[in-house]
C-alpha cells in the first residue's frame, strides 16, 4: 500500500499528511447556492463520481453540485474545515472514521430524512445489506448511507494456476481451508538455482495488520467484541492469534509471501501485474489496475479458512458512504443528492462503472453490473461479498486503538514476535483504551 501514489479508501485510513483542499477540474467555481460534495479518489474514482453528479444535475438541475478533492488525510481536513465554519454539505465516511465525527457532532442523523420518507426508507432496506447499512448506526443515529462495499478478496492469475492444476473456491460459501491455501501458495511459489524467489505465491496490496486480521477472523475469532463500541480485542484469543501467525508465516517461514523488507522495494500490484505473484490480496479498488492488461488473465477468489472458523469464508465490510453536515445551510438539497447517490438511480450507475461494488442487490446484480466484469467467472465473490463481510471496529478512538495495533502486530509479521505474544500488553493496552470509551 505504501508504494502506490495514488489515493484510495485504503490510503485514507492510514496517511498523516494534510494537504490544502481543492476544487476538482472541471466544477463549477465558487458558488454560495452550490451544494458541497468533499471526497477522495483516484482518477478512475473520480470520473464515476462524476458520472453520478452530472446525471443527478440532468433530473434535478434546480440543485447545483461543487467537488472538493481531498488529499490523504480525509479526517483532519474535514475537522479542520469544518472548525473553521466551512464544512462540505456532503462528505464521503469511511466504516473506520465515521464514529469519531458522529461522536462530535459533524454528520447529521439521517433518520430527519428517512422519517420523513417511509416508503423510500422501505425501499432502501429491502433492497441493501443490514451489515453495510448497520456499520454506520452510532448511538441509534443512521449518520452514514453506504455507497460502495470495498471488502478484499484474492485476485488470481488464471495461467498460473492452470498450468499448477490448481482450481481455486468460486464462492465464500465453498472457502478452501488454511492447509489447501498453503499448499497452493508453495505449489505457486518459484525460485531459481541461487535460492531467490522470482515468483510468488501470494502478495498483499492491503495493509498487512488489517489482512492478518481477516486471517485471524477467518479462524473462528472477532476482532472486537461487539464490533460497534467495543470494550475489548480479541487479538489474544488463541484462535485469532493462530490465524494472525498463520498469515504471518506466509513470508517469515514458508516464505511464499515477500518479507517486510521485500515490500519496500516492489509494490504487490506491480508483482502481480507482471506475473511474478500467483495471488494478490486486496479489493475492488484494485480491479481498473488490472483489467484491460491483455498479457494478464485474472480471476477472483475468496479467502481461506482456518480449522476454527467457517463453514464459509468472511471478509471486512470494507464500506464507504456519505454524509451530510449537521451544520449545513443546504441539508434538503444535500439530502436530495445522497438520497440518489446512495439509492437505486446512483447505484445503477455505480455498477455499470465497473469501478465500484454498489451496496444495493439490484444493482449488484443488474446485467450493467455484469457486463462491467465480463472477465470475472466468480462473479459470486463480488455479490455475495456484502452478506459475507464482518465489521473490524467502529469507535472514535480508532486512530489510537490502530497505533497500537500496528506497533504489536508489526513485530510479529516482521518474524521478531509471535502472535501469542500480542495477548500481553497489546491485548491489555487496547482494552483499557477501549473501556474508557464504553
Amino acid at each position: 500500500m505504501a508504494a502506490r501514489a495514488n489515493f484510495d479508501r485504503r490510503t485514507a485510513l492510514r496517511a498523516a499528511a494534510v494537504l490544502p483542499l481543492a476544487a476538482a477540474a472541471g466544477c463549477t467555481g465558487a458558488d454560495d447556492d452550490a451544494v458541497t460534495f468533499f471526497f477522495q479518489a483516484r482518477p478512475e474514482e473520480a470520473k464515476a463520481r462524476q458520472l453520478i453528479i452530472d446525471e443527478f444535475h440532468r433530473r434535478r438541475p434546480d440543485i447545483r453540485i461543487r467537488t472538493i478533492l481531498s488529499g490523504p488525510d480525509p479526517l483532519q481536513q474535514m475537522l479542520t474545515y469544518c472548525a473553521g465554519g466551512k464544512c462540505p454539505d456532503v462528505l464521503m465516511a469511511w466504516e473506520l472514521l465515521y464514529a469519531g465525527l458522529a461522536e462530535r457532532g459533524v454528520y447529521a442523523d439521517l433518520n430527519e430524512f428517512l422519517d420523513r420518507d417511509p416508503g423510500y426508507a422501505a425501499e432502501l432496506r429491502a433492497d441493501g445489506y443490514p451489515t453495510l447499512r448497520d456499520t454506520f448506526v452510532w448511538r441509534g443515529g443512521q449518520y452514514v448511507l453506504p455507497e460502495q462495499w470495498s471488502g478484499v478478496f484474492l485476485y488470481y492469475n488464471r495461467a498460473l494456476f492452470e498450468e499448477a492444476g490448481i482450481r481455486p473456491p468460486a464462492r465464500w460459501s465453498e472457502a478452501w481451508t488454511f492447509a489447501e491455501f498453503l499448499t497452493a501458495a508453495q505449489a505457486l511459489t518459484r525460485r531459481d538455482g541461487a535460492g531467490r524467489t522470482r515468483q510468488y505465491g501470494f502478495v498483499d496490496a492491503w495493509v498487512p495488520y488489517f489482512s492478518a486480521a481477516c486471517f485471524g477472523m477467518n479462524n473462528g475469532a472477532e476482532w472486537f467484541s461487539p464490533p460497534v463500541r467495543p470494550a475489548r480485542t480479541n487479538i489474544g484469543d488463541p484462535r485469532f492469534a493462530d490465524g494472525l501467525q498463520f498469515y504471518a508465516d506466509l513470508a517469515v517461514r514458508h516464505r511464499v509471501a515477500p518479507s517486510v523488507g521485500d515490500r519496500q522495494s516492489v509494490s504487490a500490484q506491480d508483482l502481480f501485474r507482471s506475473g511474478r505473484a500467483a495471488m494478490l490480496m486486496g479489493g475492488h479498488w484494485l480491479y481498473s489496475e488490472f483489467t484491460g492488461h491483455d498479457d494478464l488473465d485474472f480471476d477472483v477468489t475468496v479467502l481461506p479458512v482456518g480449522p476454527h472458523g467457517g463453514p464459509g469464508a468472511i471478509t471486512d465490510v470494507g464500506s464507504t458512504g456519505l454524509a451530510i453536515a449537521a451544520a449545513s445551510p443546504r441539508r434538503e438539497q444535500a439530502w436530495e443528492f445522497v438520497k440518489f447517490a446512495t439509492g437505486p438511480e446512483g447505484q445503477a450507475i455505480i455498477a455499470e462503472s465497473g469501478l465500484f461494488v454498489p451496496v444495493l442487490e439490484s444493482a449488484m446484480h443488474s446485467p450493467g453490473f455484469a457486463k462491467a466484469h465480463r472477465g470475472i467467472r466468480n462473479l459470486d465473490v463480488f455479490t455475495e461479498g456484502p452478506a459475507h463481510s464482518r465489521r473490524m471496529a467502529v469507535t472514535p478512538l480508532w486512530g489510537k486503538v490502530e497505533s497500537l495495533l500496528e506497533r504489536g502486530c508489526n513485530r510479529v509479521l516482521r518474524g521478531a514476535a509471535t502472535a501469542d505474544s500480542l495477548a500481553g500488553r497489546t491485548s491489555s493496552d487496547i482494552d483499557e483504551l477501549l473501556r474508557g470509551a464504553v
